[in-house]
């Protein structure tokens, strides 16, 4: 059975995991930090390691890392490539100068998902998602829409992929698709470790997996990159 975030959760609240017998600096951190960190610890040394080199190519002058919790219609992955734009447009500062990081995470984890998946397991009825435009109901990635969902330019030049193409770096907290992981354990019947490579697969390409959301914020920013919450 796989271990969701909620049953982690639950278990370190019940004493089921040993806090104690944690490194004393990480259990001295604050509770979700420590839970991001033990769980990524150990399914990082499952998998034999992590994509960290990204942190190579912060090297703008002005450096920015977007952290986006939420689904929120998919705004806060546009506002990863607005701010760009704005500096160059307001202060005259090249887009080459400038360097962003998209750290996807917490409930907003689907939005790193390929419209596949959304199709697959209906998340967007799952998750009461809404157009960013209309506000309707929608069962698209808002994440990825493009003119053929309602969404022209230059709003569509904002979706995820185009992100990752012009340069962007996208990245997907592990903790969090843990829960995608269940939900395919739970719909098609299968074994924890086929649902985990089924949701590795269905990861918009380009986008690199990180131990935590929190791991990936703290990287960033140790590379000088400025906080935003961004949804």
């Amino acid at each position: 059975m796989s271990t969701t975030r909620r049953e982690f959760i639950d278990a370190l609240a019940t004493g089921a995991i040993a806090v104690g017998a944690m490194p004393t600096a990480l259990a001295a951190m604050p509770a979700e930090l420590r839970l991001d960190v033990a769980q990524g610890a150990a399914q990082g040394a499952a998998q034999g390691g992590w994509d960290t080199r990204w942190q190579e190519r912060l090297t703008g002058k002005v450096r920015a890392v977007f952290d986006v919790p939420e689904i929120e219609s998919g705004y806060g992955v546009w506002r990863a490539t607005i701010w760009a734009r704005q500096y160059e447009q307001v202060l005259g500062i090249p887009v080459r100068d400038l360097s962003t990081a998209l750290v996807i995470r917490h409930n907003a984890i689907v939005l790193a998902m390929q419209q596949g998946f959304w199709d697959r397991y209906g998340i967007g009825k799952a998750k009461g998602v809404l157009h960013p435009l209309t506000e309707e109901p929608t069962e698209r990635d808002p994440a990825l829409m493009g003119p053929r969902d309602g969404v022209p330019e230059p709003q569509a030049a904002f979706a995820l992929d185009r992100f990752i193409a012009s340069g962007g770096i996208a990245l997907a907290c592990n903790l969090a698709l843990q829960d995608l992981v269940a939900l395919i354990q739970r719909t098609d019947k299968v074994p924890e470790a086929q649902a985990t490579e089924e949701a590795r697969k269905w990861l918009v390409p380009g986008v690199i997996l990180q131990p935590s959301g929190i791991f990936a914020v703290l990287r960033a920013q140790q590379a000088g990159a400025l906080y935003v919450r961004a949804s």
